[in-house]
This record gives structure tokens, C-alpha cells and sequence, in this order.
């Protein structure tokens, strides 16, 4: 099979149906194998009912349908389980993604060889100052802290080699950095391509300012897992090691000074530096203690389900 399409979608009813006819089009047109695969993140507008609709007219429309909304990673790890393309390629389902790339981002994963290629929607419908200036800061942030030299992390259009979507783990809101997580991994060749964004034609977004503010957590969470997430230890004790130093450093400080430099001055515990000392001293042991927890947990890691099926259309 040469491609899956990949489609998370939640309350998308209005935009399947024409989604399906573009996406059938370009494939029948570009002489494709393919599958089309709609995890449906807990919709309660009757979008499952469309799916099963497409899927009893076209078998190569697969569903997957989530009991409640696990979120869009959750949804993206489900679908990447069950891909079976040679090349695997992700969009919203808002139609604000354009089908017709998906012949070029094919040909740059198979031809020119790379892991992984993201679109980058260089011109945006989207309100400047509630999306696009805010996008612009994140993506500033991303590139910084991760190394991947993306300027579109947000970008729902992406195209995978097979091999990529097997061996990641998309899970909390991790989405927007399936890049860093697939260069984490190894796939170093990351490319990108400037891709059409439209304008929403139905319904409204799903998503607020406050993706911006948990995308920038999710960040530093991936910034810590991509280089202490195999060894907390190294992070935590040094800090531990530094600030257990600090600590005694002031207390040797403060007992040479009593004992035989102001042996008639104010009492220890009288003196500021007395209490930096002790709290650096147990700031100190604190991250030893969330060192050690790291390390029993990621020792007794267990794999656990994140999401339950209701069902599934084509499989």
C-alpha cells in the first residue's frame, strides 16, 4: 500500500463527506493504493455515523471510534498503530488542510528519502493576534529549544515514513512535537514544505489560546524527556549536589564564625544565613528524593492503555 491518510477529527460532521471526495480524487487520480483512516476523538455531532457511511461505500475508509475525547496525540498514536502505507500523511479534518499536497509530500518521503515532512502554512487565514502572532512566538520557542529548524511545529499536515510512526510515542499533547520526538528517535532527515492553508469553512476551531500556554509546558516537558528522560538522576542530583554545597557551605561559614572569629555575637539562629543554609540543604535532598523516584519509576514503567475504542469501521 503506498499511503495512509490519517485523519483525528472531533465534531467535524459538516467537512467529512467533502474531505473524502478530495482526498479519493487525488488518490484515483495519482494512481495510489491507499487507506483512509478517521479516528474520531469522542464526537458527539454524528460524525461516526458519516464514517460508517464513507466506510460501507469505500473500503478504503477505516474508523476508529474513541468512547469519550482522549485528545488528538491519543488519536494520532491509534492511528499510526493501524497504518499500514508505505507513507503515512496527517490533516485536520476542518478542511483548512489541502489534499492536493499529498502527491509532492509523497514523492519528498519516498523519492528524496527524508523521514519526515512538515508543512508549513507560510500564509495563514487565521486572526493575526489571537493565532497567528502567538504561533509565530511559539514556533520561535520550539526551534530554540529543540534543535528542529521548523517554522510551522502546529502544522496538522505532515507526511512519515512508515518506519517513523512505528517507533514514536505520541502521547499527552506531544502532537506539535512528533519532529523533536522523531529526531529524539533517531529520524534525522526532516524536511519541509510550504503547503496551502484555507480558511475554515465549517463550524469553529477547537482550540483556544490556552494550546499556546500548554504547548510551551508540553515543551519543557519534552525538553526534559529528550535529555534526562532515560536519566533523572544526572538532573536531579546535580541540582541536589549543588544546592546540598550551597548549604554547607553557609553552615561551615557560620560555625567558624562562632567558634573563633565573633565568638560574643548574635546567635546562629538569629542570622540569615542560618536559614539559607537550611532550606538549600533540604531543597537539596528533595531532588535527590525526586532523582531516586525517577529512576524506581521509569525501572518499573508499565505500558498502559491511554484511550478506549468503542469501535472500529474496515480493520
Amino acid at each position: 500500500m503506498n499511503i495512509s491518510v490519517v485523519i483525528p477529527l472531533l465534531n467535524e460532521k459538516e467537512s467529512l463527506t467533502e474531505l473524502y471526495d478530495w482526498i479519493a480524487k487525488v488518490m484515483q487520480s495519482n494512481h495510489f493504493s491507499y487507506e483512509i483512516i478517521f479516528i474520531d476523538d469522542g464526537s458527539t455531532d454524528g460524525s461516526w455515523d458519516t464514517i460508517t457511511n464513507l466506510s460501507q461505500k469505500d473500503h478504503n475508509v477505516k474508523g476508529i471510534r474513541f468512547l469519550k475525547n482522549f485528545g488528538k496525540s491519543q488519536a494520532l498514536h491509534a492511528g499510526f498503530i493501524k497504518a499500514q502505507g508505505e507513507v503515512v500523511i496527517t490533516m485536520d479534518a476542518d478542511l483548512q488542510d489541502n489534499p492536493d499536497e499529498i502527491p509532492e509530500l509523497y514523492n519528498m518521503i519516498v523519492k528524496d528519502k527524508f523521514d519526515l515532512v512538515s508543512g508549513w502554512k507560510k500564509k495563514r487565514f487565521d486572526n493575526k493576534l489571537t493565532k497567528n502572532l502567538p504561533s509565530k512566538l511559539f514556533n520561535w520557542a520550539a526551534r530554540k529549544t529543540s534543535g528542529v529548524t521548523l517554522n510551522d511545529f502546529n502544522c496538522g499536515l505532515k507526511a512519515y515514513n512508515i518506519n517513523v510512526v512505528k517507533n514514536i510515542d505520541v502521547n499527552g499533547e506531544m502532537h506539535r512535537y512528533i519532529p523533536v520526538l522523531a529526531k529524539n528517535a533517531g529520524f534525522t532527515n526532516i524536511g519541509e514544505k510550504v503547503v496551502q492553508h484555507q480558511a475554515r469553512k465549517y463550524g469553529e476551531t477547537k482550540f483556544g489560546m490556552d494550546r499556546f500556554i500548554n504547548g510551551f509546558l508540553d515543551l519543557i516537558t519534552i525538553w526534559f524527556i529528550s535529555r534526562f528522560g532515560r536519566r533523572p538522576m544526572h538532573l536531579f542530583g546535580a541540582l541536589g549536589v549543588i544546592m546540598f554545597v550551597i548549604g554547607i557551605l553557609f553552615s561551615a561559614y557560620l560555625g567558624i564564625d562562632k567558634l573563633y572569629l565573633n565568638k560574643t555575637g548574635r546567635l546562629i539562629t538569629e542570622r540569615p544565613q542560618f536559614y539559607i543554609a537550611l532550606v538549600t540543604m533540604i531543597i537539596g535532598t528533595q531532588f535527590f528524593v525526586a532523582g531516586f523516584l525517577g529512576e524506581i519509576i521509569l525501572s518499573t514503567k508499565r505500558d498502559k492503555k491511554r484511550y478506549l475504542i468503542g469501535n472500529k469501521l474496515n480493520f
